[in-house]
């Protein structure tokens, strides 16, 4: 991987990180529409690190409450109630699924979930998913109102994504809509969620940059990584504004219209449904 596929890689992962629209999809797209070889699933995680930086940058006083008040629930009685300390815990219980589920699919998340074939249906059937949740969302819980139940389904939300395309704000915001949760809470949540989740996957596929088929070698990901960390920081303040006036319609029909034209490059033969050696 050269310096300029790594910026523009990098550039796509923070520009689609919190959008509903799929990051990995985009990496992979982008790297087989320039004849690029696959970043690969290690490049993916790692460069989300940056993006899960610019979550901490933003959210800091409340991602520091939710620290303080969950250290103090371990041996303080008085903090266990504190919605703080309850949301740090629910954050915790929310991220069982991804970490269970990424385990044991991990061939398939480096290997056959890269498939394009495969990415084109989950942008169109998780599109449509996340225009259902939008129209039939009431909308009236806050994250005052998670519970234990709420939070494993929106981490179930999470592990989706785990598959290009699906995306992880997409899947979660469209679990808690479903969920009726607001737009905004349901976002914020999706973005807390993702913080343990994104740095322990990064870290635990660090070791595999450079290695074991992986095109990316360590000067081009962390290029990306800071491109991506500052391109992410942007996207989350202009979306955490759109959704609390907007709806998900725009993305929706991107989204659909993104994997159609996905499946007709590949059944016209100009993409290969696993384009780039290095994951063929």
């Amino acid at each position: 991987m050269g310096w300029f596929e790594a910026l523009v890689l990098g550039l796509v992962q923070g520009l689609t990180e919190f959008l509903p629209i799929s990051s990995s999809a985009h990496l992979r797209i982008t790297a087989a529409l320039a004849g690029w070889d696959d970043p690969g699933a290690a490049f993916t995680a790692v460069t989300q690190i940056g993006t899960e930086l610019a979550v901490i940058l933003y959210f800091g006083k409340k991602i520091g409450r939710i620290l303080m008040a969950w250290f103090f629930s371990l041996y303080k009685k008085e903090w266990r109630h504190d919605p703080d300390a309850r949301l740090g815990w629910l954050i915790i219980v929310g991220s069982l699924p991804i970490v269970v589920l990424g385990l044991l699919l991990q061939d398939a998340i480096d290997r056959s979930f890269r498939d394009l074939r495969i990415t084109a249906t989950t942008l169109i059937v998780f599109g449509l998913i996340l225009l259902v949740a939008d129209r039939v969302a009431k909308q009236r819980r806050n994250l005052d109102h998670l519970t234990v139940p709420h939070g494993l389904g929106f981490g179930f939300a999470q592990a989706l994504a785990l598959i290009p395309g699906v995306s992880r704000s997409g899947g979660t915001t469209s679990a808690g809509l479903l969920m009726g949760y607001t737009r905004a809470d349901a976002a914020e949540y999706s973005f807390l969620l993702a913080v343990p989740a994104v740095f322990g996957s990064g870290l635990y596929k660090l070791t595999d940059i450079g290695k074991n088929g992986e095109t990316a070698q360590w000067g081009p990901t962390i290029l990306a990584t800071l491109v991506a960390f500052g391109a992410g920081y942007l996207v989350i303040a202009w979306l955490m504004a759109y959704i609390k006036k907007r709806s998900f319609v725009p993305f929706v029909v991107y989204r659909v219209a993104l994997g159609l034209i996905l499946f007709l490059l590949i059944f016209t033969g100009v993409l290969d449904p696993n384009a780039g050696p290095a994951h063929t």
